[in-house]
């Protein structure tokens, strides 16, 4: 008997570590209100431990942010400003290439609403979310706000799970063991650590803009200008380090600037922003052509003259003015560095445009106050020549490859498949082969000096480009080139999981309807009805794999995993592949929506309708998650698979639902 107890517990233990809804966020709800017709709708999440959900503001291109949804605004209440949310952690994920913005152990996010229509009684709320562990899973909650009387400007109404939830999923009670100041702690770290980032990156960047024909040569003459100027050695000094300080300064105060006219918190939204990305590709390849000679960016002649004659003063305002002056004077040099930084730094919100403006000062500035120190150093310098365009004009070539970035983010985000992995890197290839001849001598641009041979700096330069533009070409067949991951699109999206002239691309031709090549060019069906139609028809049994675009562990499987190649053999040639994406965003027609009748929700969207489909059939709602059918439907696999790096144990499993296929 004890036996038979014991069997009878394991087995539906691990039915249910296997099968099982899982809601691994609980959320408490309040309403204050703020005067007769203002309110604010707070929402606080508590995460379980080791999971996490996305920010709102997370780059396109990785894991689905969390979305907020106010169904019934029209003519009754006015959204103030849009849904702000507590600090999140930045995480860089390599199955995506980018950094992502995610909460662990809680979350609040809140809305401030002014309501319109004296009658309305109540707000329905829906959030979209995404939470991952080992397994991905899309939710959907809807919360339905009673508004209270309006007598008090000051009442607090506190709700903890009592308000209205349509339908909602199984609750699981769940403890979260992760406290708050060990998780604002860990934000902290991440914000330090991202900064210091930017601070080093924009520092480097002004060493290069240093190195151009408009602030490099000024060094010896502003130097020289403070030790002959003054009285003795320490004045020239003194002068020469207010005059860096000065430099610091005007940077600072335009990164200040920045982030106060945008907001700390604005500039990241911004920065997630279809339009803001492709004004800035616009932007960037602005800055390029004006690098690379096609003409020159210039402040106001008027602007030099005012500043000039200010700087004529003495003292520490003509001091300071003179280093103005080098400002806009070098502007047609810094200014798209400077650009460009200040959008980089734009995307991680915060203070980043101020610690950009730092790092990137401080290194236009340091060679002035060394050289006023050690004026002997510069009999080192190398003479100002040809070798100054050639960095000015390698920086706009860099220029030119960023500006893609941008147009390739714009594009993520809409999912238009315009410019997909392929076709970024064929640009990106030509940009830097064309800066490879360029170093070589076989292209001269506008302002190139006659060149009758090439330095030993610059060849080995134009070596390492060429390598590197060598190291691109296998990404149009599908190499992952880890070098670059976080720039060019991700893995799968791309013209052809074969990249450009693969193996298979002549069977794309011969599909059979409703199939697509997949990962690894394994055919696969993002229908289940014209798959289950397909492996009756050659009489193979079905893996089907419920999955999602942004899954990270999706992806891992797929990479590391399906990559494997006794499990790409069977993939290919033993089973036909069904991959339903639950969070496919494509509207379903009007006639194709309805209610579920297992959690009540409206399905709206072709992600919805797969997402039904596994917890109505299979009582599941995480991702990946994979079954072995038969040509029926029916389940083959003893239990299903979920997110297991393991390639034998997921050879084994295979084996074991092909196997049963094959006996009956």
């Amino acid at each position: 008997m004890r036996n038979l107890i014991f069997t009878l517990f394991t087995f539906f233990a691990f039915t249910f570590s296997q099968a099982q809804i899982l809601d691994p966020v609980k959320w408490k709800t309040s309403i204050e209100q703020k005067s007769d017709t203002e309110f604010v709708l707070k929402f606080d999440a508590t995460i379980q431990k080791d999971w996490h959900i996305f920010s709102q503001f997370t780059p396109e291109g990785g894991s689905l942010p969390s979305v907020f949804i106010y169904e019934n605004a029209k003519g009754n209440y006015q959204l103030i400003g849009k849904t702000t949310e507590s600090k999140y952690k930045v995480k860089f994920e390599e199955a995506f290439g980018v950094d992502e913005y995610i909460f662990e152990g809680s979350a609040q996010f809140s809305q401030k609403i002014k309501v319109i229509n004296p009658n309305l009684k109540s707000i329905k709320v829906e959030i979209e979310y995404q939470a991952c562990l080992e397994q991905c899973i899309q939710q959907f909650k809807v919360f339905e706000f009673q508004l209270p009387a309006r007598e008090s400007a000051s009442n607090t109404l506190q709700k903890e799970d009592t308000l209205t939830v349509v339908k909602e999923d199984i609750q699981v009670k769940l403890e979260n063991k992760l406290s708050k100041s060990q998780s604002d702690q860990v934000e902290k770290k991440e914000e330090q650590k991202g900064l210091w980032t930017i601070f080093i990156i924009a520092f480097f960047s002004g060493f290069a803009a240093l190195l151009t024909p408009c602030v490099f040569p000024m060094i010896p003459m502003t130097v020289s200008f403070f030790t002959k100027q003054s009285k003795d050695r320490a004045k020239g000094i003194k002068n020469a380090i207010i005059y860096g300080i000065s430099i610091i300064v005007i940077y600072v105060a335009l990164g200040s600037a920045i982030t106060a006219i945008f907001g700390a918190d604005s500039l990241n939204e911004l920065s997630t922003s279809v339009a803001f990305n492709v004004i800035f590709f616009g932007l960037l390849i602005f800055f390029a052509a004006s690098f690379l000679g096609a003409f020159e960016i210039v402040l106001p002649n008027s602007w030099a003259n005012k500043v000039d004659r200010q700087a004529d003063r003495g003292g520490i305002i003509g001091i300071f003015f003179m280093a103005l002056a080098l400002a806009i004077v070098s502007f047609s040099c810094t200014g798209p560095i400077v650009g460009t930084l200040i959008v980089e730094a734009a995307s991680k919100g915060g203070i980043a445009p101020i610690v950009g403006m730092l790092g990137f000062s401080s290194a236009i500035a340091l060679p002035f106050m060394l050289f006023a120190l050690f004026p002997g150093w510069m009999n080192s310098l190398p003479k100002s020549g040809g070798w100054l365009n050639t960095v000015k004009v390698s920086l706009g070539f860099l220029e030119l490859a960023f500006a893609f970035k941008f147009l390739s983010n714009a594009d993520l985000v809409l999912q238009l498949h315009w410019f997909e992995r392929e076709t970024f890197l064929a640009i990106w290839i030509a940009v830097f082969g064309a800066w490879a001849l360029y170093l070589f001598g076989k292209i001269t641009l506008p302002h190139d000096s006659p060149l009758t041979h090439i330095s030993v700096g610059r060849l080995f330069m134009g070596l390492f480009v060429l390598s590197f533009t060598i190291y691109m070409i296998p990404g149009l067949w599908g190499a992952p080139l880890k070098i670059i991951s976080g720039f060019p699109p991700p893995l799968h999206y791309s013209e052809s999981p074969n990249g450009i002239g693969g193996s298979n691309s002549a069977d794309l031709q011969v599909l059979p309807k409703g199939a697509h090549s997949g990962p690894h060019g394994i055919m696969a069906f993002h229908d289940y009805k014209y798959g289950l139609a397909y492996a009756k028809e050659i009489n193979k049994p079905i893996l089907l794999d419920f999955t999602g675009y942004a899954c990270v562990n999706c992806r891992k499987m797929e990479d590391y995993v399906w990559s494997d190649k006794k499990i790409l053999s069977i993939l290919k040639n033993e089973v036909v592949l069904i991959s339903l994406y639950v969070d496919d965003k494509k509207e379903l027609a009007e006639n194709e929506k309805y209610v579920s009748k297992e959690t009540g929700k409206k399905v709206r969207t072709i992600g919805n309708k797969w997402s039904d489909f596994q917890i109505t059939k299979y009582k599941a709602n995480a991702q990946p998650y994979y079954l072995i059918l038969d040509t029926e439907g029916n389940t083959l696999s003893d239990e299903p698979a979920s997110y297991d790096p393991d390639i034998s144990r997921y050879e084994k499993w295979l084996r074991s639902g092909i196997d049963k296929f094959g006996k009956k």
